[in-house]
């Protein structure tokens, strides 16, 4: 099962691993010699109860290669049922190295039809998700002196998505907190990123923005293109000692491509020594900045090359 043995002696969780992206960086966790807590709900893609056991069976492949896993049911968007998903670690292997958020699910909606339980739901998994999860990691991280989270963003946030106004405040949220941790638990050893993923899973299928003719069209290339497993490697060596000194950065990962985002930073100024009033702002404060405005932009603008 070990490639490298990158991960060897550590303990690792994967929430949102019975499928997609999480599965694929489960399995390559394994493979590094991870032991590893497969974390998954058995539900729709929506968020509603299924009837099958994704956690088991990515267990049962790990296991018959060679690997040590653990299937786990509980939710992240619980405080009470992430930290239970933390202590099922500590208690099956004796300790917890590292969590990568990944669960996740989709209530799309465009904005004006957009529903308070909806928005609402959306932030639980992912932004609760993974302040609850990391913040059940955090006392043994301390503890320890050493300790590594991943969280799953997207470009949905970082760049924009038509129909997804609470999945992209999620993952923004998701960017904010994972900053915050990587300097608040700087000085025990942990280290928090993101990676913002491209990769066709069932979660990516569903977003809004393309017709029927071109998803069909367009499906099976992009899929053989921007694969899941393409994914895990990037997320096994953040969590890995060869990525000690990398912390509060967002990684993209589409194909074979690696990216490394900006983080906001001021980029124009105005200076005013009497002070500003609205009718001032409204004569000069257009016209200064108009051409550094970002545009509204969506993710297949920003991204117009096919993946590599």
């Amino acid at each position: 099962m070990k490639a490298s043995g990158l991960m060897e002696g550590k303990v690792v969780v994967v929430t949102g691993a019975g499928g997609g992206i999480g599965k694929e960086v489960a399995l390559a966790m394994a493979r590094e010699g991870a032991k590893v807590v497969v974390n998954d709900l058995d539900v729709s893609l929506s968020g509603e109860a299924g009837g099958g056991t994704p956690a088991g069976a990515v267990v049962e492949e790990i296991r018959a290669q060679g690997g040590q896993a653990v299937a786990d049911g509980h939710s992240v968007a619980e405080w009470n049922s992430a930290a239970a998903i933390i202590e099922k670690a500590v208690v099956t292997f004796g300790r917890i190295d590292a969590v990568v958020n990944s669960a996740g699910i989709l209530r799309d909606s465009i904005f004006h039809k957009m529903s308070a339980e909806d928005f609402e739901l959306v932030l639980r998994v992912h932004l609760f998700g993974s302040f609850n999860m990391s913040r059940a990691a955090a006392a043994h991280f301390r503890e320890q002196g050493s300790g590594a989270l991943v969280h799953m963003t997207s470009t949905a946030g970082l760049i924009g998505s038509i129909g997804q106004a609470n999945y992209a405040a999620a993952k923004m949220g998701i960017v904010g907190l994972s900053r915050s941790i990587s300097l608040d638990m700087a000085r025990y050893g942990v280290r928090s990123n993101c990676i913002a993923p491209h990769a066709f899973s069932r979660m990516i299928e569903s977003v809004p923005g393309l017709s029927p003719e071109e998803q069909e069209r367009n499906l099976a290339k992009r899929r053989a293109m921007t694969r899941a497993d393409q994914i895990a490697p990037l997320a096994v060596y953040l969590c890995s000692e060869a990525a000690k000194e990398v912390s509060g950065q967002i990684f993209g990962a589409r194909g074979n491509e690696i990216y490394l985002y900006g983080q906001p930073r001021p980029v124009r100024t105005l200076h005013r020594a009497d002070g500003w009033t609205p009718e001032r702002l409204a004569q000069t404060l257009a016209p200064a900045f108009r051409s550094s405005f970002t545009p509204p932009e969506r993710t297949r603008d920003v991204f117009g090359w096919e993946a590599i």
